[in-house]
């Protein structure tokens, strides 16, 4: 039975039964403390605590579920896997353990063509809590399950709670007897191996106190109201249904492993080392498509950074296992269809999906060799330094540089039996954060002793914006600093940061980039203006250099904005507002803000989404923004208090802090947020707003960007340009484009096949004479050479071993080809059994071979891969090879 179909059975039974169906929550928790789903009954949590009252008496769902705990683990026993699913049925006052029990014998042992799973009921037992005697007896006497194949357990096994007071309650587990091969009788108190556990009914009816572990805890009580959550491993029972040894070998993981297989030639069974690889692949590959599935995508942090970690393990296994083109196309396609029959959103989002894996394997592949290399030489540098420890910098240069997640660096320093020195690796980590956050504080006060504009603040008290409403006007120098020291005065050349008492100037903040312009003295001194930043609240610093004259404290100077550069910016901030709501009425509250950037003519916005925004939708967004332009809908602004704001509907601006008293930015009957910023008057002055499009920026955070007015109309005017070129390149339509366009690239395409055809034969024909023309090294038949410029890895290896397969098998032979692609040598080298037996490994000959070469490589002990950076060393490495054999042989 297909492991859709287990699915299918089990949400068709519990429905026939009375049970709300619940789609699967998403992998990414809604709840703070937890950063992905571990459990089928998150989902429910806030019934089972009493915070929300449960919309249904009963409940039923297949819920998606990621844990990492024991990442390391996976592959290296056929137990540990990172994504499950896990099927629930859940009752919230209604049936409890009579109802939950029968309900659960029934689905399991009901004949298949009944709707049932048809499992034997005499290789059934079960388990239950210690003194849990109701449980015991509606087994034995209602079900008929015989006493001797029912056990009981204690707190640790049989005990549930959430590990904080709360509900909980004693559990009864369903384990199926797998038989005598896999170890001794005596049921899952004795063998758990023999007798897996396939469903788990928890039985909440006490409320525990305080308390620590899964033991040490106090009852307090009964609940006032009984529920029942249990849970079925889908993978483990798919095991039994399917008749296989462990979950790799069933339908939905086996696929991706034969995948795997076909991609490498690693056959799973073959080695225990290639069978650790395969699983690991297969475990990482599913798990990565179901986490981008639901909108987390690669990062440093967070779900981000368990997405990149389980990639780049996936992407580096499949590299041990013989790998040397990207393959992870292939692996999220076989995973995508085999999962798309039990969640269809994976194929309607398939192109997203492909692109976010796609991304991270090529960011990964260009750093993974030479990181690899990297820690090939640290580990060598301690090993002769005679030390068993990675330092803390080498770890941070392989995170930093070459992308290496610390977890990946640790688990290739234990494959040569070294430790990494994290505690130094986090302390240069912390550095790096502070200097960013350094470099950061720096742009917004210019280096400057923060306390110097605080003194500012303290005697001339805080600047009087009066950008609102006019765009330049007279005022009184402050405060100055030059190189970002205080200074009574400042001559031409200087870089200085100048206070005044009021300014038009618009300080950065909000989203919305400051202003620039001019300041002129009356002394005839002119101040050029770039940025404007808040270093300290309410005390603006223009921040320029003195073009002409000498600038003093105290003299009466006249500011004047950049006007078009304002009003560019007020279109763009405008634009913001508009996008917002547009974006909320399409995709729901969900859609808040979570940053922006108001530039002359451009803006970018950031927004939450667990999901990418579909074209159509964005196309609608933007076909609403700019039916309201039509509109001529008024801009106003109005200060009132935050109680009103909040009653009038107004959305809070992300990253502002807000008083008593706020400003509403009111755009006729579409939009109403809190802003501090400028502007247009009426929505008609924006003239145009083209959404360029949307990609993630981060775990569940997703950005826009696009062009305001004249910068729109002439991105607009551009691509009608180049349409019209198109147009007359290919001698039609503008709507016949997408199609003539597909067509050459088809031709183009196959025209590209048949000329690597023609060139992997012409590489191949070689093979005879070059197995003729062997070598004979002590015994061993030696082939080297170097064959044409910009022959691939993939021909080279073909030839390689169609070179061995030529030469009888009888006789030692070792086959090292070379090659130069895009500048960079290559070399392939193969043996085969007789010359493995005298201890001719091909990764050995590599890793010589790669080391002339100025460069590295690896493999396994019959074919190997390697590369570097010196093409005229060629001929080195085809003696160091030669040498090497002589010696081994």
């Amino acid at each position: 039975m297909e492991s859709a179909e287990i699915r299918r059975r089990w949400l068709s039974f519990f429905e026939e039964r009375g049970h709300t169906v619940v789609p699967s929550a998403s992998l990414i928790a809604d709840d703070p403390t937890l950063l992905l789903v571990p459990a089928g009954m998150v989902p429910f949590k806030p019934y089972f605590l009493g915070e929300v009252k449960p919309p249904y008496p009963r409940a039923t769902s297949v819920q998606k579920c990621v844990r990492t705990p024991d990442i390391e683990e996976v592959g290296k026993t056929t137990r540990h896997g990172t994504f499950f699913q896990m099927c629930g049925n859940f009752s919230f006052g209604d049936y409890f353990k009579e109802g939950a029990i029968k309900l659960a014998w029934e689905l399991l042992t009901s004949p298949v063509a009944d709707g049932g799973y048809g499992l034997e009921p005499e290789k059934l037992w079960i388990t239950v809590y210690l003194d849990d005697d109701e449980a015991e007896r509606i087994w034995r006497e209602v079900v008929g399950v015989p006493a001797e194949r029912i056990q009981r357990l204690g707190k640790k096994d049989n005990f549930w709670s959430m590990g904080v007071p709360g509900p909980c309650g004693p559990c009864s587990e369903i384990n199926y007897d797998r038989g005598p091969e896999f170890g001794a009788e005596g049921g899952p108190a004795v063998n758990d191996e023999r007798y897996v556990e396939i469903w788990n009914l928890v039985f909440m009816q006490y409320e525990r106190g305080e308390g620590t572990g899964k033991e040490d805890f106090e009852i307090l009580g009964d609940l006032p109201s009984k529920n029942i959550d249990t849970g079925l491993g889908l993978e483990r029972l798919a095991m039994i249904l399917q008749g296989v040894r462990n979950m790799y070998e069933t339908d939905t993981l086996r696929v991706v492993m034969d995948k795997a297989t076909e991609l490498t030639g690693v056959r799973y069974g073959a080695t225990d080392a290639g069978d650790v690889s395969l699983r690991v692949v297969a475990d990482h590959l599913r798990t990565s498509v179901m986490l981008i599935g639901d909108g987390v995508t690669p990062g440093n942090e967070g779900r981000g950074y368990v997405l990149r970690r389980i990639m780049r393990r996936a992407i580096r296994n499949m590299r041990m296992l013989g790998a040397t083109e990207p393959v992870v196309g292939a692996l999220v396609d076989v995973v995508i269809k085999t999962m798309g029959q039990q969640y269809p959103e994976l194929e309607t989002d398939r192109k997203r999906i492909e692109t976010v894996a796609l991304a991270e394997e090529t960011r990964f592949l260009k750093t993974l060799n030479a990181g690899t290399n990297v820690l090939d030489g640290a580990v060598t540098d301690a090993r002769s330094a005679g030390s068993s420890v990675l330092s803390g910098d080498k770890a941070f240069l392989l995170h930093d540089t070459w992308g290496f997640p610390i977890d990946l660096t640790l688990e290739m320093a234990a494959e040569q039996g070294l430790s990494v020195d994290q505690d130094g690796f986090r302390r240069l980590m912390k550095e790096q954060r502070e200097r960013a956050k350094a470099d950061a504080k720096a742009k917004k006060t210019g280096h400057a002793d923060l306390s110097a504009y605080r003194e500012v603040a303290d005697t001339a008290g805080s600047t009087e914006f009066t950008g609102y409403g006019h765009t330049e006007g007279e005022s009184t120098i402050v405060g100055l600093l030059v190189d970002g020291v205080p200074s009574p005065a400042a001559s031409e050349g200087d870089e200085v940061e100048v206070v005044l008492d009021r300014t038009p100037f618009y300080a950065e903040g909000g989203g919305q980039l400051a202003d620039q312009g001019r300041i002129k003295l009356d002394t005839g001194a002119v101040i050029e203006i770039r940025d404007v930043q808040q270093p300290v609240p309410g005390v603006s610093v223009h921040k320029g250099s003195v073009q002409v004259g000498e600038v003093t404290v105290g003299a009466s100077a006249h500011a004047a904005i950049d006007v078009k550069r304002r009003r560019a910016i007020a279109r763009a901030h405008s634009a913001t507002h508009l996008t917002h709501q547009a974006l909320r009425d399409a995709l729901g509250p969900t859609a808040a803000q979570a940053g922006s950037e108001n530039s002359p003519g451009r803006f970018r916005f950031d927004f939450g989404s667990p999901s990418a925004v579909p074209g159509t939708v964005l196309s609608d967004v933007e076909q609403k923004i700019n039916e309201v332009l039509a509109r001529e809908l008024d801009v106003q602004a109005e200060v009132m208090s935050i109680d009103e704001a909040k009653k009038q509907g107004a959305i809070a601006e992300f990253g502002e802090k807000y008083g008593e008293r706020v400003r509403v930015v009111t755009i006729g009957d579409f939009s109403k947020e809190l802003c501090g910023g400028t502007h247009v008057h009426n929505t008609a002055q924006l003239g145009l707003v083209k959404l360029l499009g949307e990609s993630s920026i981060g775990s569940g955070v997703r950005r826009i960007e696009a062009l305001v007015g004249v910068d729109a109309y002439n991105f607009l005017a551009r691509e009608h340009t180049v349409v019209a070129q198109l147009q007359e390149l290919v001698k039609g339509r503008s709507e016949e484009l997408p199609e003539k366009i597909a067509a050459m690239l088809g031709k183009l395409k196959d025209a590209e096949k048949e000329i690597e055809k023609f060139r992997a034969e012409k590489v191949l024909q070689a093979a005879a004479g070059l197995a003729e023309s062997a070598k004979d090294i002590r015994g061993t038949a030696l082939v080297t050479g170097q064959v044409p410029d910009g022959t691939s890895a993939d021909d080279l290896r073909k030839l390689v071993l169609d070179v061995r397969g030529r030469i009888p098998g009888d006789r030692p032979a070792v086959v090292a080809l070379f090659t130069t692609a895009n500048g960079r040598p290559l070399t392939v080298i193969a043996t085969n059994e007789a010359a493995r037996e005298r201890g001719l490994k091909a990764g050995e000959l590599v890793r010589t071979a790669a080391k002339t070469l100025g460069g590295g490589g690896g493999g396994k002990p019959d074919v190997a891969q390697g590369g570097g950076q010196n093409p005229a060393a060629i001929g080195d490495a085809i003696d160091a090879v030669e040498r090497l054999v002589a010696e081994v042989s």
